[in-house]
This record gives structure tokens, sequence and C-alpha cells, in this order.
């Protein structure tokens, strides 16, 4: 699932500068927003990189390698 940062400005004129939905693709992450903020207008939106992401687990070899340095 891909994420996408919006900026959007509500029917009320309230402006919301980062909101982040995931979504399959734009146009579902879109469908999540118009459900959760009715007739908003969509500024901006952004694709956000969750390529990078940070593991809970550490190996052995990894806390040998930091112990002998």
């Amino acid at each position: 699932m891909m994420k996408f940062d919006f900026s959007i400005r509500t029917r009320d004129g309230q402006r919301i500068e980062s909101l982040v939905i995931g979504g399959l693709d734009q146009q579902d992450a879109e469908r999540k927003l118009n459900q959760m903020y009715r007739y908003c207008e969509i500024i901006r939106c952004e694709t956000k990189d969750n390529g990078v992401k940070q593991c809970d687990s550490t190996s052995v070899e990894d806390i040998l390698s930091l112990i002998s340095k």
C-alpha cells in the first residue's frame, strides 16, 4: 500500500497542510480523503517514499561487527 501526503482546503476554508492517507493508488487515496472531508479542495498531493523501512530485529553478525569495532 502506498502513502500519499495531501494538502487540502476544507469546505469551511480551513487549510490542512500534511494529511497522510494510504491507498492502492492515488485515486483510492483521494476516495478515502473525500469520505473524511466531503467537498474539500485538494491543493497538493505527493507520494510518500516508503522504500526505507526500519528493521526491528538485529542479527548476531551485526552485533558482533559492532562489538569488534
